[in-house]
């Protein structure tokens, strides 16, 4: 069966395709092994291992073996390397990085991304979001989310929203926001240890 190309970036063949791209080039300093890939992205090892190959074939990954493992990262001396990040930055970056940023906060118990960049993500069409909303469960301070969102804005070159919600009004929503969130779009993110 055909898939449809991703809402939030058209130009990409598939969400697998833009995320593993993400994991890649936005923390170019870091390896990854196919088998770490797999788990981080929910994939099949030989889908991710086809990726992989292309994009290795391609020059777009260098690539090292260390017994069985095969370890992969971006190549950065690649020409499309800046733009590519760039792209990825705009449209696979929200997951990609927040999870890291978001672990500095203590407290925190869940965390969600909604509007319009979840609602592109899960493939409904729309216009490109213009900003990132994201949902924070836990005793989280203000200011602690207000730092992390400062330095989320930076990194991912648009604005970010980081609303903090307690774990209370959450599971039993008592304002119209919340319910709405809820109904609405949602991708989680996976909390970093």
């Amino acid at each position: 069966m055909k898939q449809r190309p991703p809402a939030i970036a058209p130009l990409l063949r598939t969400d697998l395709q833009g995320e593993l791209l993400a994991a890649v080039f936005l923390h170019p300093d870091r390896e990854h092994t196919l088998t770490e890939l797999a788990g981080l992205l929910d994939a099949g090892l030989s889908t991710v291992h086809a990726e992989v190959e292309r994009l290795a074939t391609a020059g777009l990954l260098l690539e090292r073996r260390i017994g069985r493992a095969r370890l992969v990262r971006c190549n950065p001396a690649h020409p499309l390397t800046p733009s590519l990040t760039e792209l990825l930055t705009l449209t696979y970056g929200p997951p990609a990085v927040l999870p890291e940023l978001l672990s500095r906060l203590k407290g925190l118990e869940a965390a969600y991304l909604y509007g319009s960049w979840a609602a592109r993500r899960l493939g409904e069409p729309g216009p490109f979001p213009e900003d990132v909303d994201v949902l924070v469960i836990g005793a989280v301070t203000r200011r602690a989310a207000a730092k992390v969102q400062a330095e989320a804005t930076a990194v991912l070159r648009r604005e970010v929203n980081l609303t903090v919600l307690p774990r209370d009004e959450w599971d039993d929503p008592t304002t119209g926001f919340t319910r709405t969130v809820r109904d609405g779009a949602l991708v989680p993110l996976p909390l970093s240890q």
